[in-house]
C-alpha cells in the first residue's frame, strides 16, 4: 500500500504576541480574506483547519460582518473546520472551570453555524498538556488529541531530535488520564510547520520532500504521513493545488492529498502499528535537558497570573453559585452575561497572552480586559445578590429595637466555613433631592454614632470591630426611574462568622451596645512574636521568619516565610541565574516586629525587612540579548550597585483558623531578578502533591537523569504539598503559578514572588521594560499544616482564594430563612468545582472530581433544588437519568451531576 502524505492547511494565530493585538488583528482580517478567496476560486483547496480556537471567527466579523455569509457557506460545506476551543489557553495557568468553559463556549460557537465542531484536541504550542485532558475530551465525544510540547525536547526555534530515552518511539501514542480514560496522541514531532511552503518548482519541491519525507518517517507509525500547511501567522498558500500536483509527478509510490485532521486520523487508525507507547498524566517535558519546558512563564508578569486568579474565582466561585443560588428561589440567571463576561476573561488566556511572554503593549490591554472582566462578574453578583437579599426574612431582629442593621454574609464555596469578612452598612443616609448636597453632607458630618454591637439572629453577641468610616458619597440606580444619589454616614464592620453552610448563608445584625466592654475577659491570639489559636503556634524569629507548631500533630515546622533573591539574565520564557552566583536570604537579616492588631478573633504580626539587592545585571547583559545570545551561554553577572528592598510581611492568625495567613508587599526598584518565598519542611518524601487541573498531581521531587536545567520550577493552581504518613505542609497562594522543591536536603518549597526580566527571548530582539515588574507588589500565601487528612488542607486552600459575600439588609417579611444552604456534599477526597446552571434546559449543574486513587462516594444531602438528579458529560449534556443523592467516583474521576 502506497504512502499517503497528509497536507493541513493551517496557521498557529496568536491573537497576541510580538506585535500588539490590533496589528495581529489586522493580518487576521487580511489572512482571512485571502483564504475566503481561495475558497471561491480553487475548488482543489479543499479544506483548512482554523486553528483549533473560534474566536477568530468572531474577531474576523467584527471588521468583515459582511462576509458572514461567505464565511457560514464553508463552514457548512465542511472546507473550514472550527472548534472545539474558544481560545488556545495555556491549559496550567488556566483554571479547571476556564478549561470546561473554554471548550463549553468553542462547541457552542461552531454549534451556531450548523456544523458539528472539529473533533480534535487541538493543543499545537501549549506550554505543556493538562494530565486529564484525555478525560476531559472524551467526555466531550473527542478520541484524538494533537499537541507540540511535553513528550519530546523542543530546543532553539523548535528543533526536535529522536531518542529512544524518550516517552514514545513515535508521532503517535496513546495518553492516558489518572482515571484511565485514554486517547490517541499524535506529536507534532517535526512542528506544526513541516508542510508550510510548498514549493511549485520542480527542482525545488525534489529537495523539499526528500528531506521533509524523511523527517516525518523517523518518527511516523504508520505509512499516514501529516504535513501542517502553516505557522505562527502563516499567509494561505494560494497556490497549494499546484504545488500538490508537482509533488505527485515526483512519487509513484506516495499519494499526496490535501487533506484534514479528519481524513488523516481515519487513516492512520486503520494503518498504526499496535505497539503504541501509553503515556500517561500530565505532559511537561520532564525527560528531557530541562531547558525548554517554557516553565518560567507562570512567574512572567505574575500581576497578570494574581488578575487572573481573581477574575477566574469571582466567575466561578462566587458569581455563578450565588447566581444558581438566587435563581433557585425565582432569579434569572444571566447567561448572555455569563458569556459575556466568560469571553472577555478567557481573551486573556491564550498562551502568549497569560503566560507573560509577549510585548508590553499586548500585557498593558490585557489589564484592560482583565479590569472588563471583573466588572461584569462583579455586576452578575450584584444582581444576585439584590434579589437573595430581597426575599430573606428579616423580621426577627425588630425584637432587638429601633436602631438595628441587619446584614447577610453568603458562603459561595461548596465547603462549609467559618471566617473573618468585612461588610459596610449605612447608618443614616439622606438622597440629594432631600435638600442640597452640601447641606446634606454637613448634617451626615454632625450625626452622632452610638457604640455599637454584632449580634446573629436570636440576639447573641459576636465579637466584631467597628469603625466609623465618616460621610460616603454613593448612589442608587433604580430599574424604573433615574439615579438617586445621596450622602450617607458609613460604617465598617468586621466579624468573624461561625461555619456558614456549603452555597449558604447567615443574617447578623449591627445594634446599639448600651453595655460596657469588659476587656479582661477578651481572649488574645498575641503575646509579643507569638500568634497561637487552638490548632496553631505561629513564632516570628529574630530574622522574620516563623517557626510554626501543629498542635493537633505536635509537629514543628522552621524557617519558614524566609526570602531569596538571585539575578535572572533569562526572558519571559526560562530563568536563569548568572552562572556561579550565590543566592541571597533574609536568613541572615535582623527584621522589625510589631503587633499591629490584637483582637479576641484575630491577630496581625508585621514583620519588616529593610534588605539591599543588587540594582540590575551589568551591561553584559545587553549586548548578549541584542546578539540573540540563547540565555544558556550568556555570562553577564549583576552589579555591585545595592538598592533597597523594603518587605512588609503581615502575619494574620484567625481564632478558628487552621493555617496561618501571610501577606508580602514590597516596592521592586531592581531589575533582572528573583523574588521568592521560602518554607523548609524537613518532611522526608521523594515526591509531593500540588493542585493542577482537575487533580492533585503527584510528582517527583528529583529530576530525570537527562535533566540538565540547575532550575526544576513547576506549575500550581492553588496550593503544593509536601507530606509524609502523619503529617504535611500545604502552602496555598493567591494567583502565584511557580514554585520549586529544592534540592537541599529539608524539602524547602520556594514559592515565587516576582520575576524581573528584560526581554520577550524566543526569536529574535524584543525589548519589554514592563517585564522588569517595577513598583509596589503584593503576594499573599497560606501555611497549612495538617496531620493524616491532608484533604482537610485542600479544602482550606481553596477557601482561602474565595471571598464571602456580604451586604446590608433592610428589616423585612420574606419568604426565605434568615440562615439557609442550597445544598451540602459529603466525600472523602472530593473536591466541589462548580455551581451552576447550564443554557438549554436551565438545569442545576454541580461539578466535582474525585483526588483519590480508588472509588470514592459522593453524598448530595440537604438539596433544596427541586427535580431529578442526573449524570452528563463536560458539556454539560445528559448521559445518565435519574440518579439518586448517592454517587459513586472513580478514582480521579471528575463528575457532572444536574439537577432539574
Amino acid at each position: 500500500m502506497n504512502k499517503k502524505a497528509h497536507i493541513i492547511s493551517h496557521t498557529h494565530w496568536d491573537r497576541e504576541w510580538y506585535l500588539p493585538y490590533e496589528t495581529h488583528h489586522m493580518m487576521l482580517i487580511e489572512t482571512m480574506d485571502t483564504l475566503l478567496d481561495t475558497f471561491e476560486k480553487d475548488p482543489d483547496f479543499k479544506s483548512y483547519h482554523l486553528d483549533g480556537q473560534t474566536v477568530l471567527l468572531e474577531d474576523y466579523l467584527e471588521v468583515r460582518p459582511e462576509r458572514r455569509e461567505l464565511l457560514e457557506k464553508v463552514i457548512k460545506d465542511g472546507r473550514l473546520k472550527i472548534g472545539p476551543w474558544y481560545v488556545l489557553q495555556d491549559e496550567f495557568l488556566t483554571s479547571s472551570e476556564s478549561n470546561v468553559r473554554n471548550l463549553q463556549y468553542g462547541h457552542k460557537d461552531a454549534g451556531r453555524y450548523d456544523k458539528e465542531v472539529c473533533k480534535v484536541g487541538y493543543f499545537p504550542d501549549s506550554f505543556g498538556n493538562m494530565g486529564q485532558a484525555p478525560q476531559i475530551l472524551k467526555q466531550a465525544g473527542i478520541e484524538t488529541a494533537a499537541f507540540g510540547r511535553g513528550v519530546k525536547p523542543t530546543g532553539f526555534n523548535n528543533e526536535v531530535s529522536a531518542d529512544d530515552k524518550f516517552e514514545s518511539p513515535y508521532s503517535e501514542m496513546y495518553w492516558e488520564s489518572p482515571d484511565g480514560s485514554k486517547v490517541l496522541g499524535i506529536l507534532f514531532a517535526n512542528w506544526y510547520c513541516n508542510g508550510m511552503e510548498v514549493p511549485t518548482d520542480i527542482e525545488e519541491a525534489k529537495e523539499y520532500w526528500a528531506k521533509r519525507l524523511d523527517d516525518a518517517g523517523k518518527f511516523a507509525s504508520s505509512n499516514q504521513l501529516l504535513f501542517m500547511n502553516g505557522c505562527d501567522h502563516q499567509p494561505i498558500q494560494t497556490d497549494l493545488s499546484e504545488a500538490i500536483k508537482v509533488a505527485e509527478g515526483l512519487y509513484e509510490d506516495i499519494d499526496f492529498v490535501h487533506s484534514s485532521f479528519d481524513e488523516y486520523i481515519d487513516a492512520l487508525k486503520e494503518n498504526m502499528k499496535d505497539d503504541l507507547q501509553v503515556i500517561k498524566g500530565e505532559l511537561r517535558s520532564q525527560q528531557t535537558d530541562g531547558w525548554y519546558t517554557l516553565v518560567n512563564t507562570a512567574s512572567a508578569r505574575v500581576y497578570l497570573k494574581q488578575w487572573n486568579q481573581l477574575c477566574q474565582t469571582l466567575f466561578e466561585k462566587v458569581a455563578e453559585p450565588i447566581a444558581t443560588m438566587a435563581h433557585n428561589y425565582g432569579f434569572e440567571y444571566p447567561h448572555h452575561l455569563f458569556e459575556y463576561g466568560w469571553k472577555s476573561l478567557m481573551k486573556n488566556h491564550p498562551h502568549d497572552s497569560i503566560c507573560g511572554c509577549s510585548v508590553d503593549e499586548v500585557h498593558r490591554e490585557m489589564v484592560a480586559r482583565f479590569d472588563k472582566a471583573k466588572d461584569v462578574a462583579k455586576y452578575i453578583i450584584k444582581e444576585s445578590l439584590n434579589y437573595l437579599t430581597s426575599q430573606i426574612d428579616t423580621s426577627e431582629f425588630a425584637k432587638l429595637g429601633d436602631k438595628v442593621y441587619p446584614f447577610l454574609v453568603v458562603n459561595t464555596a461548596g465547603y462549609n466555613r467559618s471566617g473573618v469578612v468585612e461588610v459596610d452598612v449605612n447608618i443614616v443616609k439622606k438622597y440629594f433631592r432631600e435638600g442640597h448636597p452640601n447641606e446634606i453632607a454637613k448634617e451626615m458630618r454632625k450625626v452622632t454614632l452610638p457604640k455599637f454591637k454584632v449580634v446573629d439572629i436570636n440576639g447573641n453577641k459576636i465579637d466584631a470591630k467597628i469603625t466609623d468610616l465618616g460621610i460616603k458619597f454613593d448612589y442608587d440606580l433604580p430599574k424604573d426611574k433615574f439615579r438617586q444619589p445621596y450622602y450617607s454616614r458609613l460604617v465598617r464592620v468586621e466579624l468573624e462568622t461561625k461555619n456558614i453552610k456549603s452555597f449558604g448563608w447567615d443574617t447578623y445584625a449591627l445594634i446599639e451596645d448600651t453595655q460596657e466592654i469588659d476587656a479582661s475577659n477578651q481572649n488574645s491570639l498575641v503575646k509579643e512574636n507569638v500568634l497561637e489559636n487552638e490548632f496553631i503556634r505561629a513564632e516570628v524569629q529574630e530574622n522574620g521568619s516563623v517557626k510554626l507548631l501543629d498542635k493537633t500533630t505536635n509537629k514543628e515546622f522552621k524557617d519558614l516565610c524566609i526570602y531569596e533573591n538571585t539575578g535572572d539574565i533569562g526572558n519571559e520564557y526560562i530563568y536563569m541565574k548568572p552562572v556561579g552566583e550565590t543566592p541571597l536570604t533574609t536568613k541572615d537579616v535582623k527584621a522589625k516586629i510589631e503587633i499591629k492588631e490584637d483582637l479576641p478573633y484575630k491577630a496581625v504580626i508585621e514583620i519588616t525587612h529593610n534588605w539591599e539587592v543588587p540594582a540590575s545585571a551589568n551591561e553584559l547583559l545587553q549586548e548578549e540579548i541584542e546578539e540573540v545570545l540563547e540565555f544558556k551561554y550568556r555570562k553577564s553577572q549583576r552589579v555591585d550597585k545595592m538598592v533597597p528592598m523594603i518587605i512588609k510581611t503581615t502575619l494574620t492568625l484567625e481564632k478558628s483558623s487552621k493555617g496561618l495567613k501571610v501577606k508580602s508587599s514590597f516596592n521592586n526598584t531592581a531589575r533582572d531578578h528573583r523574588m521568592r518565598m521560602l518554607f523548609a519542611t524537613d518532611i522526608e518524601s521523594d515526591i509531593h502533591y500540588t493542585e493542577s487541573i482537575f487533580e492533585v498531581a503527584k510528582r517527583d521531587n528529583h529530576t530525570y537523569e537527562t535533566w540538565e536545567n540547575p532550575s526544576n520550577c513547576q506549575h500550581q493552581h492553588a496550593f503544593v504539598n509536601i507530606h509524609d504518613e502523619n503529617y504535611g505542609l500545604t502552602i496555598a497562594n493567591k494567583g502565584l503559578n511557580e514554585y520549586e522543591i529544592l534540592n537541599d536536603d529539608r524539602n524547602t518549597i520556594a514559592v515565587t514572588l516576582l520575576r524581573s526580566v528584560a526581554e520577550l527571548g524566543d526569536w529574535g530582539v524584543f525589548a519589554t521594560p514592563e517585564a522588569q515588574c517595577q513598583g509596589e507588589h503584593e503576594a499573599e500565601l497560606e501555611i497549612i499544616p495538617h496531620g493524616k487528612n491532608i484533604y482537610d488542607s485542600f479544602k482550606e486552600a481553596h477557601i482561602f482564594q474565595i471571598p464571602m459575600v456580604t451586604k446590608e439588609m433592610s428589616i423585612q417579611n420574606a419568604n426565605l430563612e434568615n440562615n439557609n444552604s442550597l445544598l451540602e456534599i459529603n466525600g472523602y477526597g472530593i473536591m466541589w468545582s462548580a455551581l451552576k446552571l447550564e443554557g438549554k434546559e436551565n438545569n442545576n449543574i454541580l461539578r466535582v472530581y474525585n483526588l483519590e486513587d480508588k472509588e470514592s462516594t459522593l453524598e448530595i444531602i440537604n438539596c433544596k433544588i427541586k427535580g431529578s438528579k442526573y449524570i452528563s458529560n463536560i458539556l454539560e449534556e445528559k448521559t445518565q437519568n435519574n440518579i439518586d443523592s448517592t454517587v459513586n467516583l472513580r478514582k480521579s474521576e471528575i463528575t457532572t451531576i444536574g439537577i432539574g
